[in-house]
Parts: structure tokens; C-alpha cells; sequence
């Protein structure tokens, strides 16, 4: 099992939400010595104070069968839980550590009010940032 670099501070990133005009995608990323733990929200203009916590998933490899990682939820909330596992279990597949997810992500915001493409955009986008940001780490450490 490969090992990160821990870091201290979190790797903070803000992208616009596909599609649409004025929301945010808000990413954390921390590093520990054996897992990674990532925050996903979305933030509007109009929206006034915190967004509400969504589900958290914990996901980690399946030395059984690489390509299922296994998880499970830790905290749910409806409306994010399938965001959440999938992106916990798509990060511990192709990073090979234990991650932890906390989605809070609303794609209400979006141009056609977050269907499916939306969404699936919005994934690609949050894992593909993700990876870049992971990379270095998980490199040094293999």
C-alpha cells in the first residue's frame, strides 16, 4: 500500500461549477501519512451563512479486487450520499489509499438545475483536479 507525504495545511481549490453562471465548486484536499481526506461544497452569490453538512463516506481499496474498493457511510444525507461514495471510492481506487468524503455539493445552481450530465461533469472536473493535486504526493511515495 502506497503512503503519502503528510502535509499540514490543507491543498484549497475553487473552480466554477460547470454550466453555470455564478456557483462555486470549493475542494480541500489533506494529506496524512496513510489516507486522504477531501471536502467538496458548492457556493452561490445568494446563498447567506454555512452550507449545511453533507453525507461523509469512508472508502479504501479492496486488496480482494483492486477495481471494487469498498465504503461506507459514515454520515448521510440523501441528497449527496451517491456523490459522496462515488467519489470516495473512485479516489481510494485510483490512489490506493484509505480516503475519507464530506460532499455538501448542490448542483441546484447549474444551467438545467444539476441532471445528470451536469453532475457528471461536475465529478469529472472535482476528480481530475483532485488527481493533479494528489499526484506529487502519491508519486514521491511509491
Amino acid at each position: 500500500m502506497a503512503q503519502l507525504v503528510t502535509r499540514n495545511e490543507p491543498v484549497e481549490v475553487s473552480f466554477p461549477l460547470p454550466r453555470s453562471m455564478d456557483a462555486r465548486v470549493h475542494l480541500s484536499l489533506i494529506t496524512r501519512e496513510k489516507s486522504i481526506i477531501a471536502f467538496v461544497t458548492t457556493t452561490t452569490p445568494e446563498a447567506k451563512g454555512s452550507t449545511p453538512m453533507g453525507s461523509f463516506v469512508y472508502a479504501l481499496p479492496n486488496s480482494l479486487k483492486p477495481s471494487e474498493p469498498l465504503a461506507t457511510a459514515l454520515f448521510t444525507v440523501e441528497s449527496t450520499l451517491e456523490f459522496a461514495t462515488r467519489l470516495a471510492k473512485l479516489l481510494a481506487k485510483k490512489t490506493h489509499l484509505p480516503v475519507y468524503v464530506s460532499s455538501s455539493l448542490r448542483l441546484e445552481a447549474a444551467a438545467m438545475g444539476g441532471n445528470v450530465e451536469e453532475e457528471m461533469e461536475a465529478f469529472k472536473k472535482i476528480v481530475d483536479i483532485s488527481l493533479k493535486v494528489l499526484q506529487p504526493a502519491i508519486s514521491a511515495a511509491s
